[in-house]
């Protein structure tokens, strides 16, 4: 019986099928007809790409003033663990801190949130944001009304690829591609519906 044993697991080793050969990667990594390394080409598309989709792009190189002129006409502002108090020093609302973490009720009822993010992408205009130091829970950049998010020049890359290299997968991630929108089946646009109904991003040097 043990020999019968050994010669079946034997064919069955034998015949087993091959591994599977590793998937070529051939794909573009950066944006057709966008060099990766030119810089002010690739910050001039992702600001193309959020203006078009109804989101305001702030070039500053002042954080605490780029902060209170995005966040004009708020009056309150959720504020995750891990930004400097500089940011919020030269804007006059008030500061919610979530943490403990506010009930949605409450991050319903404040006007913005203000973030960073971990990698941004020029060639759609998206964020990316993994929940890491200063971007909060995903209920706390759902829920108000604006969505202030900074981004530095050296977290946007050309195209998703790259983006996604920068991020940790096993992170719950989310991806912002303007205001939130959607549209119903006669196509009337409404903003809002799943996120912010504004978008403003501050890209610093």
């Amino acid at each position: 019986m043990t020999d019968a044993r050994t010669e079946i697991l034997r064919r069955i080793r034998a015949a087993a099928v091959p591994p599977v050969p590793e998937k070529p990667r051939h794909y573009l990594r950066h944006a057709p007809g966008l060099d990766e390394a030119d810089r002010p080409a690739v910050l001039a598309l992702f600001t193309e790409r959020l203006t078009e989709y109804g989101a305001t792009v702030l070039r500053a190189d002042r954080i605490g003033t780029a902060v209170a002129q995005a966040l004009e006409g708020a009056r309150s502002a959720v504020v995750p663990a891990g930004l400097p108090d500089e940011w919020t020093a030269d804007w006059d609302g008030e500061v919610r801190a979530d943490r403990p973490p506010l009930s949605n009720a409450q991050l319903d009822a404040t006007h913005a949130v203000l973030t960073t993010c971990a990698a941004a992408v020029a060639e759609s205009g998206t964020l990316v944001l993994d929940g890491g130091p200063g971007q909060g829970r995903r209920a706390a950049t759902l829920l108000p009304d604006l969505h202030v998010c900074v981004v530095r020049a050296a977290q946007v890359h050309s195209a998703l690829p790259g983006a996604l290299a920068a991020v940790d997968p096993t992170r719950p991630l989310t991806f912002v591609s303007g205001p939130s929108a959607t549209a119903d089946i006669e196509m009337i646009r409404v903003k809002g519906v799943h996120g912010p109904r504004r978008l403003a991003v501050i890209l610093l040097p």
